[in-house]
């Protein structure tokens, strides 16, 4: 999420910029935050916390999926799993102030994503003798391609809220700041992820695409050099971005606090004695981000409704509140949909509220279905949080001024 929001530092970050300088100016007490210390801590920075408490969770559990942990999983990924996946779409689609994006800019909102949904559809819906390639196969390759995507896309969120906060620290304009966070981004919140879960065994199909290119590579030795390699890599790049921070004209809490909220997710990676651990604390914090951002660009916005639908949604999208509302709703009631695509039978969620339901349609005749949905719709996230959050262009930057100020 947030691939572009990055380029705050450059045209977009000048008004945010600005603001935060009048927010000093006027005496304001909390002018780089992206909303308030507390907000901020809940929606956004949650890593320092979560870190502590699932850890306290899976104390004296052998099991940790049959500890505490699962049951917090459970209560945080039923309200913003799948609600992150369609923010971006709220505000694309559901908001006045976006409306005008749909025809200034058809291919990123309206071609792209038609796209994407007639490809993955056609890909697993085609029969084999239009397409001669198993189901199973196809599939394994469609989410070999959603991994190396969700990991760019995870990583680009957090270069994209290093750009926010220091743009609103009144540091849009520093250059070698905006690619040291790219670096920090791509390279400790990016590879260095793919790394620990390559070592733990825990990316998607690993068996079938990854551990026969590690080959000879993928040794004991080899695997605890990277172990301990990356943790010690982790530590001093963390450490020459906090040094680089504090010694800056203008140094900024929010941004120190978020490079130590990645650093202790990454860390998590390599030391958590479970992957399922790190998953929820990677997980939720990726989801949180996306959903408190959507809330706060739609409640912001100034434009007004010009159709009855987006005057129906109107009350919804003058509060942020709302906007979380509908978006958790939203979550669960896609979750027994597409959580047929997003996990195994073994960790499945939506049988703990839907019942037989749930599992009927994860051994339906309409599993090819809504395996193509969950992948477009997982794509198409991509493509719109690229969209919705793109600070170079001006009517972006118009549509989100309720994030930017």
């Amino acid at each position: 999420m947030l691939v572009d929001q990055a380029i705050a530092s450059n045209r977009a970050g000048a008004p945010a910029g600005r603001t935060s300088s009048g927010a000093e100016a006027s005496g304001s007490v909390h002018p780089r935050w992206i909303k308030s210390p507390a907000w901020d801590l809940v929606w956004i920075l949650n890593g320092l916390w979560l870190a502590p408490l699932v850890l306290l969770l899976a104390r004296g559990h052998d099991d940790v999926r049959a500890s505490p942990v699962d049951g917090l999983f459970f209560a945080l990924a039923v309200p913003l799993w799948f609600g992150h996946r369609v923010a971006s779409a709220w505000l694309a689609y559901a908001t006045p102030a976006y409306r005008p994006l749909l025809a200034k800019q058809r291919l990123r909102f309206v071609v792209a994503p038609l796209a994407i949904v007639v490809a993955c559809f056609a890909v697993l819906l085609a029969p084999e003798n239009v397409l001669p390639m198993p189901l199973t196969e196809r599939v394994v390759w469609l989410a070999v391609l959603n991994y190396l995507l969700v990991s760019y896309h995870f990583a680009a969120q957090h270069f994209g809220l290093l750009s926010l906060y220091r743009a609103r620290s009144g540091r849009a304009s520093e250059a070698t700041t905006r690619r040291l966070d790219r670096w920090f981004a791509l390279v400790v919140g990016g590879g260095f992820i793919m790394v620990a879960e390559a070592l733990t065994g825990s990316i998607a199909f690993q068996e079938r695409w990854l551990d026969p290119l590690l080959g000879a590579v993928g040794a004991d030795l080899f695997a605890r050099t990277l172990h301990d390699g990356g943790i010690v890599l982790v530590v001093i790049l963390t450490a020459l971005m906090l040094g680089v921070e504090l010694r800056s004209q203008r140094p900024s809490l929010p941004r120190v606090a978020y490079v130590l909220n990645v650093a202790a997710m990454v860390l998590f990676s390599f030391l958590a004695r479970d992957p399922f651990l790190f998953i929820v604390l990677w997980s939720v914090q990726h989801w949180s981000t996306a959903m408190g951002l959507a809330s706060l660009a739609a409640s912001g916005a100034s434009h007004e409704p010009a159709t009855r639908w987006q005057r129906l949604l109107a009350p919804i999208n003058r509060r942020g509140w709302a906007v979380l509302l509908v978006l958790a709703a939203a979550s669960a009631l896609l979750l027994p949909l597409l959580e047929v695509e997003a996990v195994t039978d073994e960790y499945v969620y939506a049988d703990r509220i839907f019942g037989e339901a749930a599992w009927w349609l994860r051994s339906s005749p309409f599993v090819p279905a809504l395996l193509a949905l969950g992948f477009a719709t997982g794509f198409i996230h991509y493509v719109l949080d690229r969209a919705v959050f793109r600070f170079s262009s001006p009517d972006v930057r118009q549509a989100a001024r309720g994030l930017l100020r």
